[in-house]
């Protein structure tokens, strides 16, 4: 039984110090209704919750591609600011329903495990098919990573994990040192995702300033942990992810690498394959075994990513930190073993829209035309989310005239795949464009 219930960092992080965290209502929203990502996580006989049914065309198409569609179980009723296992625990109709397939030996794989899919867990009696929210949590802690690396002996910028306030007010004098001499310093929270959680700091009086605002609210509060790694800003040419997957009895395996497209930090999409040279492809299976291994040890299972960087000197940082989740990526594996040819590339990404009123999905098929994925010739546009296009419009009813809110943001998520880096660029292009025709809203 498929959960996507993103950004389960967020639950992650409500008890646990570190940075400060600021999302809006409108962004909450889509983020929530990535869980529709699920639909290409599994096969036939599986079987996916999501927050509200899916547009029956999209389902249509999914069948079209001929993706093995799992059954589809909707909430009766969903708020936009809460998580798919938070809108699926207030439902009793469908909490019955899981207790059904537990009785039939389903399992549940959530996005990621924190207290919410535990209580969802003991409510149906599903049984957890991934590790107890306290070890993904301490797994998910880029201290966590920083210590591993180390362990093992990985390059690593310069830096220093600061579980303690004690810990954080002693690398206060080398950091300023550093800082002293140029260099420059990002203070991490511990458990921030998606760029969120990171302060770069390029003086002294600013990372002191920093250092004693966190002292001051953590002694406030009576409490003495920092959760904080404090590293050197490193100049970087590429992005990696990678995942691999951990069994119960120790076996790693290695998934596969992507480029990650980011900007300012954030998550924008994956180039696949990734372009490595390759050394830099046997340093990563060797340093993913060892991961692996590492968190075997710890009695972690299941999929992990890991975010890797090259800098501009082709020098691979091969742990920049640890997902104790599924992750973008997770969610593309599916598409690419069916859809994408082994010599094709392709650009998995999202198009921001701002929009006047829901779209359905066949007037966004009208609009993509002869964009769309074909099967027979491999190249195209193909939407794996359509749920995050419409999820922060107005509920109907609510009382929120044109006026007062003329549109609301939304995000169309697919994959661009081609024969050649430019043909896949040039799709990129005339996607965007045509995109763009939908402002006027749907019907």
């Amino acid at each position: 039984m498929l959960l996507g219930n993103f950004e389960v960092e967020d639950q992650w992080a409500r008890e646990q110090p570190g940075l400060p965290r600021l999302s809006s209502a409108g962004s909450r929203a889509v983020v929530n209704r990535m869980d529709e990502f699920a639909l290409l996580l599994g096969d036939a006989g599986d079987t996916v919750v999501v927050k509200a049914a899916p547009d029956p065309d999209y389902l249509a198409y999914l069948h079209e591609l001929e993706l093995p569609v799992p059954r589809v179980l909707a909430c009766g009723s969903q708020d936009a600011q809460q998580t798919v296992t938070e809108d699926a625990l207030a439902d009793s109709r469908l909490v019955d329903e899981l207790r059904r397939l537990a009785a039939g030996g389903a399992r549940l794989w959530p996005h990621g495990v924190s207290a919410v899919e535990e209580k969802l867990a003991e409510a149906t009696g599903l049984p957890l098919g991934a590790p107890d929210a306290r070890l993904c949590i301490r797994v998910n802690s880029k201290i966590y990573s920083r210590r591993v690396g180390d362990e093992l002996g990985l390059r690593q910028p310069t830096g220093w994990a600061c579980e303690t306030l004690d810990e954080l007010e002693k690398v206060a004098g080398p950091v300023a040192e550093l800082l002293a001499a140029g260099h420059r310093f990002a203070v991490k929270d511990a458990l921030g995702v998606s760029g969120r959680g990171i302060t770069l700091v390029d003086d002294v009086r600013r990372f002191e300033r920093l250092c004693r605002m966190i002292l001051a609210r953590e002694r406030r509060a009576g409490c003495s942990r920092a959760d904080v790694v404090v590293e050197e800003w490193v100049a970087k040419e590429t992005d990696l992810n990678y995942q691999v997957t951990v069994g119960r009895d120790g076996a790693v395996h290695l998934d596969f690498v992507k480029e990650a497209i980011t900007e300012g930090g954030i998550h924008k999409g994956h180039r696949i394959p990734a372009r490595l040279s390759r050394a830099q492809a046997a340093e990563l299976a060797e340093v993913a075994a060892a991961v692996g291994a590492r968190l075997h040890r710890d009695g972690y299972f299941g999929v992990a990513g890991i975010d890797a960087m090259i800098d501009p000197d082709g020098r691979l940082y091969p742990l920049v930190e640890i997902n104790a989740r599924n992750n973008m990526s997770t969610y593309q594996v599916g598409i690419q073993e069916r859809l994408i040819s082994p010599d094709a590339i392709a650009l998995a990404r999202h198009y921001p829209l701002r929009l006047r009123q829901p779209v359905a999905f066949h007037r966004l098929r009208s609009v993509l035309g002869e964009l769309q994925f074909e099967r027979r010739s491999g190249v195209g546009f193909l939407v794996n989310n359509f749920a995050t296009v419409n999820a922060a419009a107005p509920a109907p009813g609510d009382g929120r005239g044109e006026a007062a809110h003329p549109t609301f943001d939304g995000r169309l998520y697919g994959m661009v795949i081609g024969r050649s880096a430019d043909e896949v660029a040039e799709l990129d292009r005339r996607v965007g464009e045509r995109v763009a025709e939908l402002v006027g809203g749907a019907a």
